[in-house]
């Protein structure tokens, strides 16, 4: 807060004018992307007086402490380039911890509720490396032992467990049929998150896979819309031209899209009206932004990092690493179905974008989790091709690099693991371990792991990827 924000009135439900809704969606892991992104689109929707969002964090509380101080109202920013938008948007009518089980409960129970949706990110799924439930995660365990002992345990941290317990207490209340769509990038993530939460209703309650298959809709979606960390700046931003205090603003790009697949037994908003694109198969749409997109800003993230760069834009000016994404885009671009000669225009609009400050040590985190599912994929087409795999090769090979130049700034689920992996990768004199090089990428996927030109290649571009980072950064 600035100097001057005592004498700011805070933002609050007068700003918009709206009442907060009723609630009839959950959402798990409000954070800023949800903010600009689903709650952005309830808001628009012409029937948004309807369909108010009960709103759950991940892994902290402060976002639910944050919004309840200034009745979860905040100021959206849409950055740009011919400058700054604000827009108050009210769709969450209410706030909770992640860990509030019974405030979780007490949501499923309600029959108005008809939509559970999640931006827990890749990690939250709690999956191994074959994508089923990791039970042998400390939480994971603790998580099921605690429901399976008590039906009403609280305080659960992981998501699929917080899903078991949400399910037991909606076939209790005999709340009826509701949809479960998630939001996270991750391709197939309807089928991803069924899987695990299934496999964690097996551990607690088997029983419960038969209300579950008549009640539960499962739906996929696509979303994107770059949205960078808060800043002081933006605060400080929303005081100068508002005239109001908001502790928790969000800044984004004028750019969104939502593709939607799935049933709504119990009715949706309309999404559509707003934008997003309702079709049978979010597959082609999923994979040119989870390949092209995210994959492109892996790349720049741990490779502008050891550029020294901090931001996507700054990245992305660089002839270098701009030359390696659009050798990415060549690459993964041949596997996708939908046209991608337009969506690569745009995308280097908005990575270009001055007024979105986007940090690729934001976009870095969870790269253990994240890679397997932006790279992995088209990197395996190509190596089956016999095409070249160099652009998927570099993304790894400055992934261990960043790990091992970065490991205390680092923000992996994984973490432990990895950077004692990655450091393995360098010897004492500075050379490369190319078995240890084959540990981390068949850690990422057994497959690439298992190929020696694959593998060859990371090292390859371990070498490359150093001395032209170097060499940037004594110019």
């Amino acid at each position: 807060m600035s100097t001057d924000s005592v004498s700011i009135p805070q933002i609050s439900r007068e700003k918009d004018g709206r009442p907060a809704a009723p609630e009839r969606i959950i959402h798990l892991g409000i954070g800023n992307f949800t903010r600009a992104h689903q709650a952005w689109y309830t808001e628009h929707a012409p029937d948004a007086a309807k369909w108010g969002i009960a709103g759950f964090t991940g892994r902290g509380p402060r976002m639910s402490d944050l919004l309840e101080s200034q009745d979860c109202v905040y100021t959206l920013i849409t950055s740009g380039r011919e400058g700054d938008q604000f827009e108050v948007i009210s769709s969450i009518s209410s706030m909770h911890s992640g860990s509030d089980t019974a405030a979780l409960r007490a949501r499923f129970a309600n029959p108005d509720i008809s939509i559970v949706t999640s931006t827990v990110t890749e990690a939250g799924y709690m999956r191994n490396q074959n994508g089923d439930l990791d039970v042998a995660n400390a939480s994971v365990a603790s998580d099921l032992q605690a429901l399976k002992a008590d039906p009403q345990a609280d305080g659960l941290k992981t998501v699929p467990v917080r899903m078991v317990a949400g399910f037991l207490a909606r076939r209790s209340a005999g709340a009826g049929p509701i949809t479960v769509l998630p939001c996270d990038n991750l391709a197939g993530n309807g089928a991803a998150f069924r899987k695990v939460v299934e496999q964690a209703i097996a551990e607690v309650d088997p029983s419960l896979l038969d209300w579950t298959r008549l009640n539960v809709a499962w739906a996929t979606s696509m979303v994107d819309r770059i949205t960078p960390a808060t800043t002081q700046g933006d605060i400080e931003l929303v005081e100068r031209a508002k005239d109001w205090h908001d502790a928790a603003p969000v800044r984004t790009e004028p750019f969104h899209e939502w593709v939607i697949a799935g049933d709504f037994p119990g009715g949706r908003p309309a999404w559509d009206e707003a934008g997003a694109v309702i079709t049978d198969d979010v597959t082609p749409y999923e994979e040119r932004k989870l390949w092209m997109l995210n994959g492109s800003h892996s790349t720049l993230a741990y490779c502008g990092s050891l550029f020294g760069y901090e931001t996507v834009a700054d990245a992305v000016a660089d002839p270098t690493l701009r030359s390696w994404i659009n050798e990415w885009w060549d690459l993964a671009g041949q596997y996708i179905s939908v046209p991608t000669d337009e969506y690569r225009k745009q995308l280097l609009e908005r990575f270009e974008n001055p007024n979105i400050r986007h940090l690729l040590m934001q976009i870095a985190s969870d790269g253990s989790e994240k890679l397997p599912v932006r790279i992995v994929p088209a990197a395996k087409k190509a190596l089956k091709d016999g095409k070249s795999v160099v652009p998927a090769a570099r993304a790894i090979a400055a992934w261990i690099l960043f790990l091992i130049r970065y490991s205390n700034r680092l923000a992996d689920v994984n973490k432990d693991k990895v950077v004692s992996c990655a450091r393995a990768c360098k010897t004492a004199n500075g050379s490369i371990d190319r078995g240890a090089v084959k540990y981390v990428v068949s850690y990422l996927d057994h497959c690439l792991g298992g190929s020696s030109t694959f593998v060859d290649e990371v090292v390859n571009q371990m070498d490359e990827v150093s001395v032209a980072a170097a060499a940037h950064l004594v110019s």
